[in-house]
């Protein structure tokens, strides 16, 4: 489905495991259970403010390998899902709620308006000022162009962590 490949490569621009860490820069440590919690705290917080009804597909946290780093010891975390079967005004309005509540949740708005996609989907990125996870939510406005459903698709990314000393990556 299209719809994949677009939230996979919102994903990917979204982890610090892409060479966003400098060349002295190293990896926050983080268990991987701390790392994933965070991720669904931050989905809760996410669909608390969009507050709509509708159909969710939503795989949960994964964890990822982190660029060409040791996976053992380095990895990220992923959340993508996907709100449909609203009515694209109600998502447009739950777009403009995002703008606006996520600052007082530690996020700060990085950008709002249309993507650079044939479609200009209204797209909104931030970053969590305190876990430094990075977002990007869409609305994905199918009517009369695609037999597949309006949504909103929101991506979730960690930057590259490490865990702790003395132990491994467990998926």
């Amino acid at each position: 489905m299209a719809t994949t490949a677009l939230v996979i490569s919102m994903a990917a621009g979204l982890t610090g495991c892409s060479g966003m860490l400098g060349s002295d820069d190293k990896p926050e440590t983080r268990a991987v259970d701390v790392a994933r919690a965070d991720a669904a705290t931050f989905a809760d917080q996410i669909r608390e403010i969009i507050d709509l009804p509708g159909k969710l597909s939503d795989a949960g946290p994964q964890v990822t390998p982190c660029g060409d780093k040791d996976f053992e010891k380095f990895y990220s975390v992923v959340h993508m899902w996907s709100l449909y079967d609203v009515p694209v005004g109600d998502m447009e309005k739950a777009m403009v709620r995002l703008k606006g509540e996520l600052p007082a949740r530690s996020w700060k708005i990085d950008s709002y308006g249309p993507d650079s996609s044939r479609a200009k989907s209204l797209e909104l990125t931030a970053s969590a000022t305190k876990k430094k996870y990075s977002l990007s939510i869409r609305l994905l406005d199918r009517r009369g162009r695609s037999e597949n459903p309006s949504m909103i698709s929101v991506a979730l990314g960690s930057p590259c962590l490490q865990v702790p000393e003395g132990t491994k990556v467990v998926i």
